[in-house]
């Protein structure tokens, strides 16, 4: 047509790709990495925008729902918590928490080892849900996959190239990877079946930490969940059971004990080192502080400075003392 010039189809397509990620929120130079790899085609774009839009879509249908639950709340008079606040803002958890999280929580050597002989000789690794980088193998190929914007914002520099998408969708074509891994992220996901089932199509293995809710009793397994903080057991509600997740990916589970010493700052790490706990720092980047709320937070904290006081935790925990690792749940599915 006179008048208009005509763009190459490949020009048309890259250009759509830079505006979408735009729109998005991405930032031009986060864009112009995604764009500018070579190794990317169009079908990983797609689909890696169709995760994004996805993702959007679940945190604006949250949001709406946090804010009728709001209006219900004031209108029959009722107190309005912090966290519900936030909820209605649409914070995700980790930009809740990501902020402290480089403060305490890092690579355990331990744990890390007993997962990268997991990964076996595996050499193209894909980390989801892979957080500030901790236990991502220096000797391998890794890509990582992380929705948080705050937790992608302190990989340090050098890691691994780290892509914006949901477990739920991942961008990659089938058997992209030798193996897929996924450490301490399953229970944060909207969907962990099927957040496992698409490792299981993008890699030919797969690697998971998560933790262990089959065996009756399982929260009286941590002292702090017994006798401190019960409603422990209510964020894990919905969590699918391990069987369940060993099912949907042909997993077999092992047993990850946590050492005494840990370096890694998860929830269960200081189960020998019990005023840990008392320190604001150090449970700013547990999430768990998070879903419990304030009040059972506080409480919690209150009844575990007594009993420190005044010897009781000591004495109703005296079998710990000896221990150089405990096993409080967690486990590695390898499929």
């Amino acid at each position: 047509m006179a008048g208009y010039r005509t763009y190459p189809a490949g020009d048309v397509e890259r250009l759509r790709e830079v505006l979408a990620y735009r729109r998005l929120g991405l930032g031009l130079r986060e864009v112009a990495e995604l764009v500018g790899d070579p190794s990317t085609h169009a079908v990983t774009h797609l689909r890696r925008l169709r995760g994004l839009l996805l993702e959007r879509r679940d945190r604006a249908d949250a949001m709406v729902a946090a804010i009728d639950r709001e209006l219900e709340a004031r209108a029959k008079g009722l107190k309005v918590t912090p966290e519900e606040q936030l909820e209605m803002l649409g914070a995700r958890l980790y930009d809740a928490i990501g902020g402290a999280y480089t403060a305490t929580r890092r690579t355990e050597p331990r744990i890390a080892a007993q997962i990268w002989d997991a990964l076996g000789d595996a050499r193209t690794v894909l980390n989801v849900g892979a957080s500030t980088g901790s236990y991502e193998p220096a000797d391998r190929d890794v890509t990582a996959v992380e929705p948080s914007a705050v937790m992608r914002g302190q990989r340090p520099p050098g890691s691994a190239p780290c892509v914006a998408a949901t477990a739920e969708n991942l961008p990659f074509a089938d058997h992209s990877f030798d193996v897929a891994m996924a450490v301490s992220t399953v229970h944060h996901w909207g969907n962990p079946i099927a957040g496992l089932r698409e490792m299981r199509r993008v890699a030919r293995r797969v690697v998971v930490l998560t933790f262990d809710t089959d065996e009756p009793g399982w929260q009286d397994r941590f002292w702090l969940t017994r006798d401190y903080l019960p409603e422990f057991a209510a964020v894990l509600a919905d969590f699918p059971s391990l069987a369940g997740m060993a099912d949907a990916i042909g997993a077999r589970a092992e047993p990850v004990p946590i050492p005494w010493d840990c370096a890694d700052g998860l929830f269960e790490a200081y189960w020998r080192r019990p005023a840990a706990y008392l320190e604001d720092h150090v449970r700013r980047a547990m999430s768990v502080w998070t879903r419990v709320g304030p009040e059972a937070e506080q409480r919690a904290v209150r009844g575990l400075g007594d009993d420190l006081g005044f010897g009781r935790w000591a004495e109703r925990n005296s079998d710990l003392a000896d221990l150089d690792a405990a096993d409080l749940g967690l486990r590695l599915l390898i499929a």
